[in-house]
């Protein structure tokens, strides 16, 4: 037997007289096969070591997709990413299963991913969701890699579906005035001035404590969000990336807004006395009891106050887009804003609020008039 080099397998002579031959996989998987001479063990290898360039081989050759996606989800899906996510990923997989779950994983091509998506779009999903669908399936298939179960992630080769565009739903600086106006005095006026001039996420405010806000320096620190999961009800988690925990200056009229809210809210505190709550700690926005307020009852009465105010149906994370829509448009870099949202990259900052883009392009060759005088 002679001596191969690291990876190329290796050739045994058995004492039944058969020949073997065992090639290493990743993650110290071996894959075995068997002949009755020498060269058809070395044909048979040549054909595995060709199999594994290709991503053919697996370490557990029974294993179905269906079962692999359940393992996935339970043993590193749910270590990594936030509840709300988690019930997004697993939202994914039931659609997915019926269309590819009985396939072995050994056996999953990109034909069969390609179809799979095809049928989620007949039945009627939104391109969008058939994206989302693809993000999961080929966020598990690279584990699976990582595994030593899969040579190659048979996503990297199908073709998703384009979310149409959407036009982005924003108020102008003389509705915010309106909303503020309108709401002046009442519980959540505080809640609607943080959102529209901060940008924060609806969980990262309504996780606020007081202790994560300093009035005299006019800053807030968001160190957590409250999200509802499953059973488990409402918990607090992590911010939604690294770049999500930041600090973010407050203007004067969220300060003064957060000002009054405190007032009103200790005053409800007394009233309550040894019924007020404090298991999830001193939260800014929270029920007459001190505990968490649903982000579901927080739409209802946002989308009541609106419709008060005359003023166009959008959803409390359109806020969000109207804070950064706002700034932009005023001229604030770009860098600035990413950081007060709390966006992974500047990249993302920017694409998502491309539509201020050929606003910025207009005002900027207006500035190079202004500096070089007009001809």
């Amino acid at each position: 037997m002679g001596k191969r080099g690291h990876g190329e397998g290796t050739i045994y002579h058995r004492p039944d007289g058969r020949w073997s031959a065992t090639l290493r996989l990743e993650y110290g998987r071996r894959k075995t096969v068997y002949g009755r001479t020498r060269a058809e063990v070395q044909t048979k290898l040549r054909q595995l070591q060709r199999d594994r360039e290709q991503g053919v081989i697996v370490g557990a050759p029974s294993v179905i997709v269906a079962n692999y996606l359940a393992r996935w989800l339970d043993e590193a899906a749910r270590l990594k990413v936030r509840p709300k996510t988690f019930i997004g990923y697993s939202l994914n997989v039931r659609r997915l299963n019926p269309l590819i779950g009985r396939i072995r994983l050994a056996q999953l091509t990109p034909q069969a991913i390609q179809g799979a998506y095809a049928r989620l779009s007949a039945q009627g999903l939104a391109p969008r969701s058939v994206r989302q669908a693809h993000v999961v399936l080929h966020s598990a298939l690279r584990q699976a890699m990582r595994w030593g179960m899969v040579g190659r992630n048979a996503a990297d080769g199908v073709i998703v579906p384009r979310p149409e565009p959407s036009e982005m739903a924003t108020l102008t600086a003389e509705q915010l005035h309106k909303l503020f106006e309108s709401t002046r005095g009442q519980a959540l006026h505080a809640a609607w001035v943080l959102l529209a001039t901060t940008g924060m996420r609806e969980g990262e405010a309504l996780g606020l404590r007081w202790s994560d806000i300093d009035m005299e320096e006019g800053t807030l620190v968001v160190r957590r969000a409250l999200q509802r999961h499953g059973r488990a009800g409402l918990v607090m988690v992590d911010p939604k990336t690294a770049r999500s925990r930041r600090t973010i200056h407050l203007s004067r009229v969220a300060v003064q807004a957060l000002t009054e809210h405190r007032a009103q809210q200790r005053e409800i505190r007394l009233l309550a006395g040894s019924a007020w709550r404090t298991d999830y700690g001193a939260l800014v926005f929270c029920a007459r009891s001190g505990l968490p307020m649903g982000s579901s009852w927080l739409n209802v009465v946002f989308k009541r106050e609106l419709a008060k105010a005359g003023l166009p149906g959008i959803r409390i994370h359109d806020l969000r887009h109207t804070a950064a829509t706002l700034l932009l448009t005023r001229g604030v870099h770009p860098k600035v804003v990413q950081d007060m949202l709390g966006h992974s990259t500047v990249t993302l900052t920017l694409d998502t609020y491309s539509h201020v883009t050929p606003r910025l392009h207009k005002e900027a060759a207006a500035h190079m008039d202004a500096l070089l005088g007009e001809p």
